[in-house]
């Protein structure tokens, strides 16, 4: 599962029609793994490869020339621009164009190189990750859609730090929490936690501990889930010494 966010400035744009296919662009520079995604993904509805680049110099131009919905952007792309510096490059131009990282790092640091409180359509996924096309689709989804999408390995390293809104929640309101911020639907959480009364109870619950409320019920999900990501800080090595 991935866990979904959205930006709390940015609308998030309705779904899109069911005839209307998402245009992907693919930005790998080892050719390999760059003709498979774009094999794969060119079999998949809804969706078209439009281009592909090898590096970042590459990704700005085609950007600019066929205006994709999203791009899938490796972390670390040969030449002098690498995957985030072209990403940034992309967004300061072209705001509305979701960006797919595709990274081998699993820290969460490397999360918090994208401005997520700046601007939406961010992803950042595991290439591990990448090889189900299933959660690629989803991220490229989401992306297009105005979120932010999130690797659940990447996800499974974070806690809540003490003293945030999240720590003060019971731990089975977390739990109901982070399966939410992995985009599971309130259906889905039911299932998977076997909860006793319903889900919307918990979650109307945990609005109302994050100080959410007043807005459409998509914008209070994703900006719960951004509520997770911001107020946790990742597990800490143990020490070998």
């Amino acid at each position: 599962m991935l866990i979904f966010i959205a930006n709390k400035a940015h609308k998030v744009k309705s779904g899109r029609r069911s005839a209307e296919k998402i245009r992907v662009a693919v930005v790998e520079d080892e050719a390999l793994f760059r003709e498979m995604l774009v094999d794969v993904l060119s079999r998949q509805v809804g969706l078209e490869v439009v281009d592909t680049a090898e590096d970042g110099e590459q990704a700005i131009a085609l950007a600019r020339k066929v205006k994709p919905n999203v791009m899938l952007m490796d972390i670390e792309l040969a030449g002098e621009i690498d995957g985030i510096e072209a990403s940034l490059a992309i967004k300061k131009e072209s705001p509305e164009i979701g960006i797919v990282i595709l990274s081998v790092h699993d820290d969460p640091l490397y999360v918090t190189s994208l401005p997520l409180g700046e601007c939406s359509g961010w992803s950042y996924l595991l290439k591990q990750t990448a090889r189900d096309v299933s959660t690629v689709v989803q991220a490229i989804e989401g992306c297009a859609r105005g979120m932010v999408v999130m690797d659940p390995a990447v996800m499974a390293k974070l806690h809540p730090r003490e003293g945030s809104a999240v720590i003060r929640l019971t731990p089975r309101q977390q739990e109901v929490l982070r399966l939410l911020a992995e985009g599971l639907s309130n259906a889905a959480i039911g299932r998977h936690l076997v909860l006793e009364r319903s889900v919307e109870s918990y979650i109307n619950i945990i609005y109302q501990h994050l100080g959410l409320s007043g807005e459409p019920e998509i914008n209070m999900r994703v900006k719960a889930a951004l509520a997770f990501l911001k107020s946790s800080q990742g597990s800490k090595r143990k020490s070998t010494g």
